[in-house]
């Protein structure tokens, strides 16, 4: 599990990121800026290739110090700084990021599927941003967004009873619970596929995970046992799926994709974004 492929565990990337928002918020004195300068410092790590960020040693080392460096620019401005990077640099950011994800996964969809299912559901894009980035009227991408999600996981899955979903779900979790790599295999199917949506705000993998080996240690990477850290089998998007807390707060919600007694598909949405819903909402019971 300490490859550096596997990823890095969901305590180890919250903590990061909130490290990374003491420093803005220490440096400006401001906690209305740390979100943007935060999220500028991940764009900036995206914006690497890999072999440049592989030979990064302390990520989260290399992270401060391009906040550090975005907050004195801001300071030794006249009338307390500017935004973030234009938005030409940040689209090319998002481009680098979108020829790297789901390329193979979403190769049977239409082109206007396809771009829309990655800026969409992928990375988190609004549907208003959604013409700037592909020159195309947002009618034409809302659709589809939703239409290829649904393309994708029909493909891959065959009918399984609810009975049988949460079955496979609780397998999992505990299997996770305990570490144990061999069972989490043996409940993956052979060419089981993992992604993971850190929406640029997050150091999450970005190429997908293939394979039943590779996707089981990857997540018991990124649910590695880590003290404020608990998880749970509940409710997903209306099956049962995994949700991870810290510190009481929804880290991370994952769905399973099952095909007979296999895992055929892991999403785990791990972009700050996409779960404050999931941390506005009321108390929740678990299994």
């Amino acid at each position: 599990m300490d490859q550096p492929d596997d990823g890095v565990p969901i305590a180890e990337l919250l903590d990061e990121r909130q490290h990374l928002l003491d420093v803005v918020t220490w440096m400006l004195g401001s906690s209305s800026e740390a979100e943007s300068v935060t999220d500028e410092a991940y764009r900036r790590w995206y914006a690497l290739s890999d072999q440049v960020r592989a030979q990064i040693r302390a990520p989260r080392a290399w992270l401060a110090n391009v906040a550090g460096g975005i907050c004195l620019a801001r300071l030794a401005l006249s009338g307390g700084g500017e935004g973030p990077a234009g938005d030409r640099e940040a689209d090319e950011t998002l481009a680098e990021e979108i020829s790297e994800v789901l390329l193979y996964a979403v190769d049977s969809l239409s082109p206007a599927e396809r771009a829309a299912f990655v800026l969409n559901d992928v990375f988190g894009v609004t549907p208003d941003v959604l013409p700037r980035v592909v020159g195309q009227p947002v009618s034409e991408h809302t659709e589809p967004a939703d239409r290829a999600l649904s393309s994708l996981r029909a493909g891959r899955t065959r009918p399984t009873t609810s009975q049988q979903h949460d079955a496979v779900v609780h397998a999992v979790r505990e299997a996770c619970v305990r570490e144990d790599a061999v069972f989490l295999t043996s409940l993956m199917a052979p060419d089981a596929t993992a992604f993971f949506d850190g929406g640029g705000k997050i150091r999450a993998l970005v190429k997908p995970v293939h394979g039943s080996k590779r996707v089981a240690r990857s997540l018991l990477t990124l649910l590695a046992r880590r003290p404020r850290t608990t998880l749970h089998a509940q409710s997903v998007n209306g099956l049962t799926g995994l949700v991870v807390r810290y510190n009481h707060q929804v880290a991370a919600v994952i769905s399973l994709d099952i095909a007979g007694r296999h895992v055929v598909q892991v999403w785990a949405v791990l972009n700050p974004d996409k779960l404050r819903s999931w941390n506005q909402a009321g108390p929740r019971t678990y299994p």
